[in-house]
């Protein structure tokens, strides 16, 4: 069963998934219903769901029964989480619960953090060596639902896996991060864009090699019942947004100006969020396989936009 697989991620591993297993998407289709869900699903069943009513997310585990739950829904925007905290504490934090709640011993529940769990530091974060201490609300309800799961795998005989995603990037983006912003202004105006804050580095992961890391979570070797494997998901290489907007230069041969714009500056911006991703590596034999630039290309080529984000982005 995978959450949130109408999303961004859950997209591209709903197909990498699909045929090797019995699958189930489960999603509330908060966008709208991609073209690829619209009509009879191939090789999926989906069930529309809120993963915030739990009588509704009880009935359709207790129904599907699933060995695996992979649990991509949540709020990831950070200025929507900050504009709507409450939603974003019943969304990902309360629904985490309600997906955990009716879960039977044994079942295999992979967990999308993110490495805004941990607290700002100039060196690659290790998943046990690297303080946890969030500074946004985003950050603080992707601790706690790695908190719940800990509790409710040690209690209730579950098997445990939290992936700290990073930043994700690639076509079919469901919220104006940074590279969707800067490809629906130049497809605007090829000549200048404006940002927010250009120094802040992060490591970008290209979205099939996330889906790629959370198939290896969900199929590879299972961690013991009331155990809790906790592994970061990203690329190991991590860039500044001086340095993509270089690199879209460089690879895609383009000449823009940049200006700065206060109102897409973010009030709180840790300067620097980079994975070490030693760990995944040798417990899901799991490694990134796309480059920056292949991701760029591939994003400039066809951004595959949803309709609803077309105007956030400008």
């Amino acid at each position: 069963m995978v959450t949130g697989g109408a999303g961004f991620v859950g997209k591209e591993l709903v197909r990498a998934l699909r045929d090797r297993s019995d699958l189930l998407v489960a999603d509330l289709l908060r966008y709208g219903t991609p073209d690829w869900l619209a009509g009879e699903p191939e090789g999926f069943a989906f069930r529309r769901i809120d993963i915030r009513d739990a009588a509704a997310t009880r009935e359709l585990i207790e129904e599907f029964a699933p060995d695996v739950i992979v649990h991509l829904a949540a709020i990831h925007y950070i200025p929507e989480c900050d504009k709507d905290p409450a939603n974003a504490v019943a969304t990902n934090v309360a629904g985490t619960v309600n997906l955990l709640a009716p879960c039977p011993e044994g079942t295999r529940f992979v967990f999308a953090s993110s490495g805004a769990v941990y607290q700002p530091d100039e060196a690659a974060h290790r998943e046990h060596e690297s303080v946890v201490a969030p500074v946004d609300i985003y950050g603080f309800t992707k601790q706690h639902g790695e908190d719940y799961l800990r509790t409710l795998a040690a209690n209730r005989g579950l098997a445990g896996v939290i992936v700290r995603l990073f930043n994700v990037i690639g076509p079919g983006e469901t919220n104006p991060h940074l590279l969707p912003a800067i490809v629906a202004q130049l497809r605007n105006n090829p000549e200048a864009i404006s940002l927010g804050n250009t120094w802040p580095k992060r490591d970008y992961i290209d979205v099939l090699d996330a889906a790629g890391g959370f198939a290896a979570a969900a199929l590879g070797a299972a961690p013991e019942p009331g155990s809790c494997e906790v592994v970061n998901l990203g690329s190991g290489q991590q860039y500044s947004v001086n340095d993509i907007v270089e690199r879209m230069k460089s690879v895609l041969g383009l000449q823009f100006e940049v200006s700065q714009d206060e109102r897409r500056m973010r009030a709180v911006d840790r300067p620097f969020l980079g994975a070490d991703i030693t760990r995944i590596r040798e417990v899901f034999d799991w490694s990134p396989v796309h480059g920056l630039d292949e991701t760029l290309k591939r994003m400039w080529d066809n951004p595959e936009f949803l309709p609803a984000l077309e105007g956030r982005l400008t």
